[in-house]
């Protein structure tokens, strides 16, 4: 029997190369760690907005890692698909710098914030999110690899989300260069006419 016999005969179950194992453990450790460290940042959010993203992260990432377990334990279809994560924040970005105070470490746990908790939350979800896009286009099972290929969009949405929540607190500020620079600089590109190789 040929090895592509093989491989068309395995039980989806064990379809899967040793490479994608050790990921799909990276990846589904990786959902525990973010569920783990949300459990704790709860308790140092009085914000209730804050709080509520928080929640609807972590209900939305539960149902995704349940789906990652069913996809790569059974290795086919799961029950159900993840949906699109929809934030609750509006796109309004605030630009520009306000004069804050200089950060430093938290000299306790009980020092813990706001600020601190959402950065913790938008640095845990950006780096999620990286290790989903890097480990998708290395999945064997196709099954497994569109589970976790489309989570991407999802944790960039998830950390948009935080982001703006952030941007809204003067905790993540966003600088603008000079006008005449920025112009200069979107306006250093232009489209290609030729679409096709000779």
């Amino acid at each position: 029997m040929s090895n592509h016999q093989q491989s068309e005969n395995m039980m989806p179950n064990v379809n899967h190369g040793g490479h994608e194992i050790f990921d799909a453990h990276e990846v589904l450790s990786g959902f525990i760690n973010v569920l783990d460290q949300y459990q704790l940042f709860d308790q140092h959010i009085k914000d209730q907005e804050l709080k509520a993203i928080l929640n609807h992260q972590y209900t939305f990432i539960t149902d995704v890692y349940n789906i990652a377990v069913e996809a790569f334990t059974q290795g086919k279809k799961p029950s159900h698909v993840s949906q699109p994560y929809e934030m609750n924040q509006n796109n309004d970005v605030i630009y520009g710098l306000t004069p804050s105070q200089p950060k430093k470490p938290n000299q306790s746990v009980n020092d813990m914030n706001e600020h601190g908790v959402s950065g913790h939350m938008l640095g845990l979800i950006k780096s999620t999110g990286s290790l989903l896009a890097m480990t998708a286009a290395e999945m064997t099972n196709p099954v497994l690899r569109r589970v976790v290929a489309d989570s991407v969009p999802n944790f960039i949405e998830m950390a948009y989300e935080i982001f703006l929540y952030q941007n809204k607190h003067r905790y993540y500020q966003v600088p603008q260069l000079a006008p005449q620079d920025m112009t200069q600089m979107i306006k250093s590109f232009a489209p290609s006419t030729k679409n096709i190789i000779n």
